[in-house]
C-alpha cells in the first residue's frame, strides 16, 4: 500500500473505519500515512463519487460534522450515523481517544502501548536554589539616572538612509 497514490491511501484508511465509529479528517491522514494532510482527506471526500464510501464517519477533530448546519449533507450525514448508532447532539459527535480505538478494532490490542515508566521521587529543592533569581532587564537601568539625563548619556548612532 506504500506505493499507492496518496488519494487511495486515504479511501482504504476511510473504508476501515468501522460500522458505528467515527474518525477525524486528521486521523484519516495519518492512517494513510500523510499526517498533517487532514485537508488533503477533505478533498478527497468532496470528489468521490463512490456511494459505497462511509464518508459520513469522517469528522472534524472535534466531533463536528464539517457541512454548515442544516443544509442538505449536514441532514444527511447525522441520519447516517444515526442509523449507525453514533450519538448525534447539535451536529456534534463525542469523538474516541485519537488511535485508540480504531487501532485496537483493527489490530486486536497488539500495538497497546507500553506502561508508562515509573517516576522517581523528586528530590525536594534547597532553600538557596529558591532564592536565586536571574537580574532582569528592567532593574539593570540605573535608578538614580533622570529620564532625560539617560537618553542624553548614550552615545548617538549614526541616522543611515534606507538603500534606493
Amino acid at each position: 500500500m506504500a506505493d499507492a497514490s496518496p488519494e487511495l491511501r486515504i479511501l482504504a484508511a476511510i473504508r476501515a473505519v468501522p460500522r458505528g465509529e467515527v474518525a477525524g479528517y486528521g486521523h484519516i491522514a495519518r492512517r494513510a500515512g500523510l499526517p498533517g494532510r487532514a485537508r488533503l482527506v477533505a478533498r478527497v471526500l468532496a470528489h468521490n463519487d463512490d456511494p459505497d464510501l462511509p464518508w459520513h464517519r469522517i469528522l472534524r477533530s472535534d466531533g463536528r460534522i464539517a457541512f454548515a448546519e442544516g443544509t442538505r449533507g449536514w441532514r444527511e450525514q447525522s441520519q447516517r450515523l444515526r442509523a449507525e448508532g453514533v450519538r448525534v447532539e447539535r451536529g456534534r459527535v463525542k469523538m474516541p481517544a485519537p488511535e485508540a480505538a480504531l487501532d485496537a478494532l483493527l489490530w486486536g490490542g497488539m500495538m497497546d502501548p507500553p506502561p508508562a515508566p515509573k517516576r522517581a521521587a523528586s528530590t525536594p529543592k534547597t532553600v538557596a536554589a529558591k532564592k536565586t533569581k536571574r537580574p532582569s532587564a528592567a532593574k539593570a537601568t540605573p535608578k538614580a539616572v533622570p529620564r532625560d539625563d539617560r537618553a542624553a548619556a548614550r552615545p548617538a548612532k549614526p541616522r543611515q538612509r534606507p538603500a534606493r
